[in-house]
């Protein structure tokens, strides 16, 4: 493991030689544009290993992406070479359609002490909701980002992240799925708290996630990245598009349905990935990911 090749996997050229706010925000960034939110493993017959190496290998040599374990432990790494306080916590993600939080952890995410302050460095969340900066961690303030508007409201010792939504332009309707969610203003994304984690704890979850029937990961292919300017996102069969906030405080959402032979070509063309295993496509879960 070799800090200037994950460098030269997310084409960051920047310093690195002082651990400050700007050159960890600098390096997130290149992250989340370079290393896809995945779960395409699930999809292939592989496993996900939560071992460094193994995600080292993985993200790094295969140019592939990963879920929250994956970006995320490896980002641990990374900030801690590079000097950085770095914690693991455990988060749990709101569900929409249920609208409740698991009973269990199923996010990991980052803290990191900086010159007094604490931030939320979190790469592995992906889709809209995906962070473009570390937020730091105080309750109840707005913080204004490309993606939207993040806060953390914090209840006895519990926070949660909250996006606020921005209105849509559907370039074509017909293929995008009407939900509930569009008419919501704000949107709960997780809640955590600031207990410190070990890796180990997040053994059951990774093994979880990847085999239960009901698991979203299971019942749905993913891939999204973030973009210049946005973010696409390839769930089963459909391609979605975001343009953030192009006109008037409305993202720009182009949706168009992918064929099975086109597959390949639009995961390098779009994501840079190329898959070892033949990749079936799947998208039978009614949750939705907007």
């Amino acid at each position: 493991m070799d800090i200037q090749e994950y460098f030269a996997r997310i084409s960051y050229r920047g310093s690195h030689n002082k651990p400050d706010l700007a050159t960890m925000s600098d390096i997130f960034q290149h992250h989340i544009q370079a290393v896809p939110f995945e779960n395409l493993s699930i999809h292939c017959g592989e496993s996900i290993e939560l071992d460094l190496e193994a995600t080292y290998n993985k993200i790094v040599r295969k140019k592939r992406g990963g879920w929250c374990m994956e970006n995320n432990y490896l980002l641990s790494w990374v900030l801690k070479t590079l000097g950085y306080d770095v914690t693991l916590l455990g988060g749990r993600v709101y569900v929409p359609e249920l609208d409740a939080y698991p009973d269990e952890i199923d996010h990991l995410l980052l803290q990191v002490e900086l010159d007094g302050k604490s931030y939320i460095v979190d790469g592995g969340f992906g889709m809209a909701y995906q962070l473009w900066q570390p937020m730091e961690l105080i309750s109840g303030t707005d913080q204004p980002q490309t993606p939207g508007v993040f806060r953390f409201q914090e209840e006895s010792g519990t926070w949660y992240l909250e996006k606020v939504k921005r209105k849509q332009c559907v370039l074509n309707q017909s293929t995008s799925t009407p939900h509930s969610a569009e008419s919501e203003a704000c949107r709960r994304v997780y809640l955590f708290t600031l207990q410190p984690r070990d890796i180990e704890e997040f053994r059951g979850c990774n093994a979880h996630l990847q085999t239960a029937p009901d698991s979203l990961f299971v019942t749905k292919s993913i891939c999204s990245l973030q973009t210049a300017d946005g973010v696409r996102a390839l769930v089963g069969w459909k391609l979605t598009e975001i343009k953030y906030n192009y006109r008037d405080n409305t993202d720009l959402v182009e949706i168009r349905i992918i064929a099975d032979e086109e597959m390949e070509k639009t995961l390098k063309e779009k994501f840079n990935i190329t898959l070892d295993k033949k990749f079936v496509p799947v998208n039978t879960s009614r949750f939705s990911l907007f």
